[in-house]
């Protein structure tokens, strides 16, 4: 079995020399005598059966092993610092300000739970948030604005880190009494010439509906346009147009009867939600955090984006 031929306080020597440029100067910077410093770099030389440092006269220049293990130490000093901080974080209650945004459908069906679990585990954290299409998220995240985002993806944006957490399935509405709630199966040439109130151009959800619209053939009668999920279900329900939406958005207006939904047959249109954040060495431990308490509920939010089979 292998034995390391070193610990972390050959290591801690290693770099005191290096740092003071002496034996006697890094036994001072230790607080142990030079004759202590010595010993340490002779028995470690015996075991590497090779020289960390030349002594000429009075002067000391490091080999090229000894500049491997100096490498060495600064990794392994760092990674223990970044460990025993993690450690001493995750003991501590969160304060500070934590700034999210994201789409209205991510501020009005995700961000309630999560932000309630997160002020439960940590009292003290200050949560604001804003509304912001995708590009409003990417400025915000840039500008310093905003620490976390919860976009539709894709974002295009090489300086931020994208992970996808959710997908949500985006299902047609009407009102109730309209003609294509009677029927059992609706079709993509059923929606051809329809009223549609979407969601803005430009927005990935649009662009999804958009290509939907273009594969199957479909010219549909734009007669609003909005990022608004409530405008676009009061606009459906009032007989102004139909829509396509994610069905957690249409659930309950669907549950109470106030909207009809169903799946386009012989299609499933889904969009995908996800974190975006600056690339950076290590992440700020609020956007740890959250990430860690949605990771937690995220259950949660999987069935809530899933519509019944029966639709």
């Amino acid at each position: 079995m292998y034995t390391p031929p070193m610990d972390l306080r050959q290591l801690e020597i290693i770099r005191a020399i290096a740092d003071t440029g002496s034996f006697t100067a890094a036994g001072e910077k230790l607080h142990v005598s030079q004759s202590a410093i010595s010993r340490q770099i002779l028995l470690l030389e015996e075991e590497l059966g090779e020289a960390v440092f030349h002594r000429i006269g009075r002067r000391i220049r490091i080999t090229p092993a000894g500049e491997s293990l100096l490498q060495l130490s600064h990794r392994v000093f760092r990674d223990l610092q970044d460990t025993v901080a993690g450690i001493s974080e995750r003991q501590e209650s969160l304060n500070g300000t934590m700034r999210l945004v994201g789409g209205m459908t991510v501020c009005l069906y995700v961000f309630p739970a999560l932000l309630a679990e997160v002020r439960r585990t940590h009292p003290s954290l200050d949560l604001k948030i804003t509304v912001g299409s995708a590009d409003r998220s990417v400025a915000m995240l840039r500008s310093g604005g905003a620490d976390l985002g919860l976009v539709t993806l894709p974002v295009e944006a090489t300086d931020l880190v994208s992970v996808p957490v959710l997908q949500e399935e985006l299902l047609l509405i009407t009102y109730p009494a309209h003609p294509l709630a009677k029927k059992r199966q609706i079709h993509p040439a059923d929606l051809d010439k329809e009223p549609f109130i979407l969601f803005e151009a430009g927005s990935v959800t649009r662009r999804l509906v958009d290509e939907f619209f273009t594969r199957e053939r479909i010219e549909p009668d734009v007669v609003m346009e909005t990022e608004n999920v409530e405008i676009i279900k009061a606009m459906v329900r009032y007989g102004l147009g139909i829509s396509i939406i994610p069905w957690q958005a249409a659930a309950a207006d669907v549950a109470a009867e106030a909207l009809f939904c169903r799946r386009i047959a012989g299609h499933t249109l889904r969009r995908q939600t996800g974190w975006i954040y600056p690339k950076m060495s290590r992440l700020p431990r609020t956007v740890a955090e959250v990430i860690r308490v949605f990771e937690q509920i995220r259950g949660t939010f999987d069935e809530a984006a899933r519509a019944p089979r029966t639709y």
